[in-house]
């Protein structure tokens, strides 16, 4: 291993998925799909251009952020997690949320899709649902992030669609079966500047279906291909696309979820955007009929190439069992008041 943790000379392919985003030709279409099914059966990341998010959006969602992480941390504890209750929303110092076990260096913002109270799965009580916490003192973020989020969350819808293509499906499958009302989390990481050794995030995959990712200048992501471990530094004009765990158990396994870590080397706190978009809650996620994975053996080699020793094609429930599982073993702290 090099001395940047990296293990292999590559770089993610850029697709223009702009065809998807704004309805192109078939042909066009069809062919952006190709492309992200290559990417999809090899390392599971990518990188997308054309995905008709307004550059001043990310500007917008980038000063606002910066000014919120620069406050001191009483102002930024004003909404801490603690305060979100079964929402799972707002704010978490550095070293409070664990990847395998170990504390981050990173800080954050968690939000959600925006519920009102009379919502009915609010009304209920369910878990991760709710209205997210904003900072009184930078007002101007609430509306960063909403507009940031819609946009986003169209893209997705899009991304998906090109997915089903490739899969030999209808363009509106995932919308039709799983994400009609899907399941969107938004987060907002900064990693400070620091010489500690660690990692700003450890090994992990991904849980649901489909990430999409915005990064400053600062760079730090890396991502374990079949070939080994690769930097994917920001590229302007793009976001780093990736798959789930979900995903992955859809196909049985066509589709890996890969692992992925950050470390912020830049001397500079580095600000990433990391958008979720996930089945719905309630869904229960099962294997495509062509895609089931049957034999015993497959499992086994999926469950040692895992970074946690755990096969996402063993699971069994809603996506949200699966999503809650994961969040008792991220913030152990908070599992109490939200599953």
């Amino acid at each position: 291993m090099r001395t940047d943790g990296t293990t292999a000379d590559e770089r993610l392919p850029v697709i223009d998925v702009s065809p998807l985003v704004e309805r192109g030709a078939r042909a066009a279409r069809l062919a952006v799909a190709d492309a992200i099914g290559a990417a999809c059966r090899d390392s599971g990341f990518f990188y997308i251009a054309g995905h008709g998010i307004p550059a001043d959006q990310l500007e917008r969602l980038d000063e606002f952020s910066r000014r919120f992480f620069a406050l001191p941390l009483e102002a930024k504890m004003e909404i801490s997690m603690a305060k979100g209750g079964r929402a799972w929303r707002g704010f978490f110092p550095v070293g409070d949320e664990l990847t395998s076990g170990r504390p981050d260096l990173k800080e954050g913002l968690y939000f959600g899709t925006e519920l009102p109270d009379t919502h009915p799965r609010v009304r209920e009580g369910w878990p991760l649902h709710g209205a997210n916490l904003w900072p009184s003192q930078i007002p101007e973020l609430k509306q960063a992030v909403l507009d940031y989020m819609d946009a986003a969350t169209r893209t997705a819808h899009a991304v998906m669609e090109g997915i089903a293509l490739s899969l030999g499906l209808e363009e509106s499958y995932f919308a039709d079966h799983y994400t009609a009302e899907p399941t969107v989390l938004f987060r907002i990481f900064h990693y400070p500047a620091t010489e500690a050794e660690g990692w700003g995030v450890g090994e992990h995959t991904d849980y649901g279906l489909l990430t999409l990712l915005a990064q400053d200048d600062n760079g730090g992501l890396q991502v374990r291909t079949p070939r080994g471990w690769i930097d994917a530094p920001p590229i302007a004009g793009t976001l780093v696309c990736n798959i789930g765990d979900m995903l992955d158990r859809l196909t049985g396994g066509r589709y890996r979820s890969t692992p992925h870590r950050v470390r912020n080397t830049s001397g500079r706190g580095r600000l990433s955007f990391p958008l979720f978009f996930d089945p719905d809650f309630a869904a229960e996620v099962v294997p495509l009929p062509q895609h089931a994975v049957v034999d015993p053996h497959e499992v086994d080699a999926d469950r040692a190439r895992r970074w946690d020793g755990a096969s996402v094609h063993t699971i069994h429930g809603t996506y949200g069992d699966y999503l809650l599982g994961k969040i008792s073993k991220v913030f152990p702290q908070l599992s109490s008041r939200v599953l």
